[in-house]
């Protein structure tokens, strides 16, 4: 069966989140969650995301890996009561104090013997004699059939306990919402930049009956693959084997592109009038280097970034080469900016964006165009 919920990105799921525990919190709304999406599209990571937001321990109890006993907890005899007395798990939360999401992953590919020990987690809050405090968020996560992925159809009795949620992939949301907080490497989001529709790509892959798919995910693991290992033969043998042939053989040009252009460091470091030497020349470097600066800004670089990226539009002014004039530097400082506030924000480094010059006159310059 198909999930007839609003499909929404990762981004605007943990938007939708946070809402239904600042509902329950107040005591308005108490529900249980369900995330469906595919394989490495990004429910795990948007949880634990939730999790360290509203500042909760997080519970990950993956389904697949458990038996009833594990959730109810193991009996005992008790010879003075003449009654059987079951020890709590301690994979539960029970704190009321403390802020807790409880997170039921993989609930479609459990067992359906194991179902029935969840449908009281999720309906009643409770196992057993355990109820769950009231400071506790229960979210649970899953993939369908039709995604290619090991699963059990849902019935009604399991789906009626749920606020159902079905959760895509979007480049501009993992982009902007995700890779510059985990510090993607700078070639993967040039990349995905240019070529958006191969950020996920399973039902097409599923259609052609092949094994590797790109997932959110298996960028990440391409971006530890650059961090890591140098490039060259092995490399690309292991980003292949994460995205497939094809995906891999266009994001090499890419990366090279990045690696011959790029120079980060350098750029941070030197003097604003050696700077206009080391800015790349093409859009691919380009692209890397908005996305390098907002995610290399910390308290010691967060001003020569900013002065970096006011740059972006002046390199006409200051490189002969004819790219510079037909790159739309307008529209990418724009964006860079919008990541680099946002990051700032986050990281209380908002008072440097006051103190820049290079932000003042870039602030001014679209003021008097019109655009603020």
């Amino acid at each position: 069966m198909s999930v007839n919920a609003q499909t929404v990105s990762a981004g605007e799921a943990l938007e939708v989140l946070e809402a239904g525990w600042r509902a329950q919190s107040a005591g308005g709304l108490t529900a249980s969650w369900m995330l469906h999406g595919r394989p490495g599209v990004g429910k795990t990571q948007l949880v634990a995301e939730l999790a360290r937001r509203i500042g909760a321990d997080l519970y990950d109890l993956r389904l697949t890996t458990i038996e009833p006993q594990d959730l109810r907890g193991l009996p005992y005899y008790d010879h003075e009561a003449r009654r059987t007395v079951w020890y709590r798990p301690e994979d539960l939360p029970d704190d009321p104090e403390r802020p807790a999401v409880l997170f039921l992953d993989e609930l479609t590919s459990a067992a359906p013997w194991l179902q029935p020990t969840v449908y009281g987690l999720l309906q009643e809050r409770r196992v057993g004699r355990h109820r769950l405090p009231a400071s506790v968020f229960v979210v649970a996560a899953g993939n369908t059939v039709e995604d290619g992925a090991v699963a059990y159809e849902m019935g009604t009795a399991l789906s009626d306990r749920l606020i159902h949620l079905a959760v895509r992939a979007s480049a501009e949301d993992w982009l902007s919402g995700f890779a510059v907080d985990r510090g993607i490497h700078p070639a993967v989001t040039a990349f995905l930049r240019t070529r958006p529709d191969l950020l996920e790509t399973t039902e097409e892959t599923l259609k052609r009956g092949l094994t590797v798919a790109c997932t959110p995910r298996a960028w990440e693991r391409v971006s530890d693959i650059m961090k890591s290992v140098p490039w060259g033969r092995p490399a690309r043998a292991m980003i292949a084997g994460t995205v497939g042939e094809a995906p891999a053989a266009e994001f090499a040009v890419v990366a090279e592109d990045v690696a011959a252009s790029l120079e980060l460091d350098a750029l941070l470091a030197a003097p604003p009038k050696d700077r206009w030497a080391l800015y790349p020349d093409t859009l691919n470097g380009l692209n890397a280097l908005v996305y390098a600066l907002a995610g290399a800004a910390d308290a010691a670089r967060i001003a020569p970034a900013i002065e970096v990226m006011a740059g972006l539009r002046e390199l006409p002014k200051h490189r002969e080469e004819e790219v510079f004039r037909r790159l739309p530097l307008g529209e990418l400082t724009a964006f860079g900016f919008e990541m680099l506030i946002r990051k700032a924000l986050e990281a209380g480094l908002q008072d440097a964006f006051l103190r820049s010059e290079a932000y003042a006159a870039y602030a001014s310059e679209r003021r008097a165009a019109g655009l603020e």
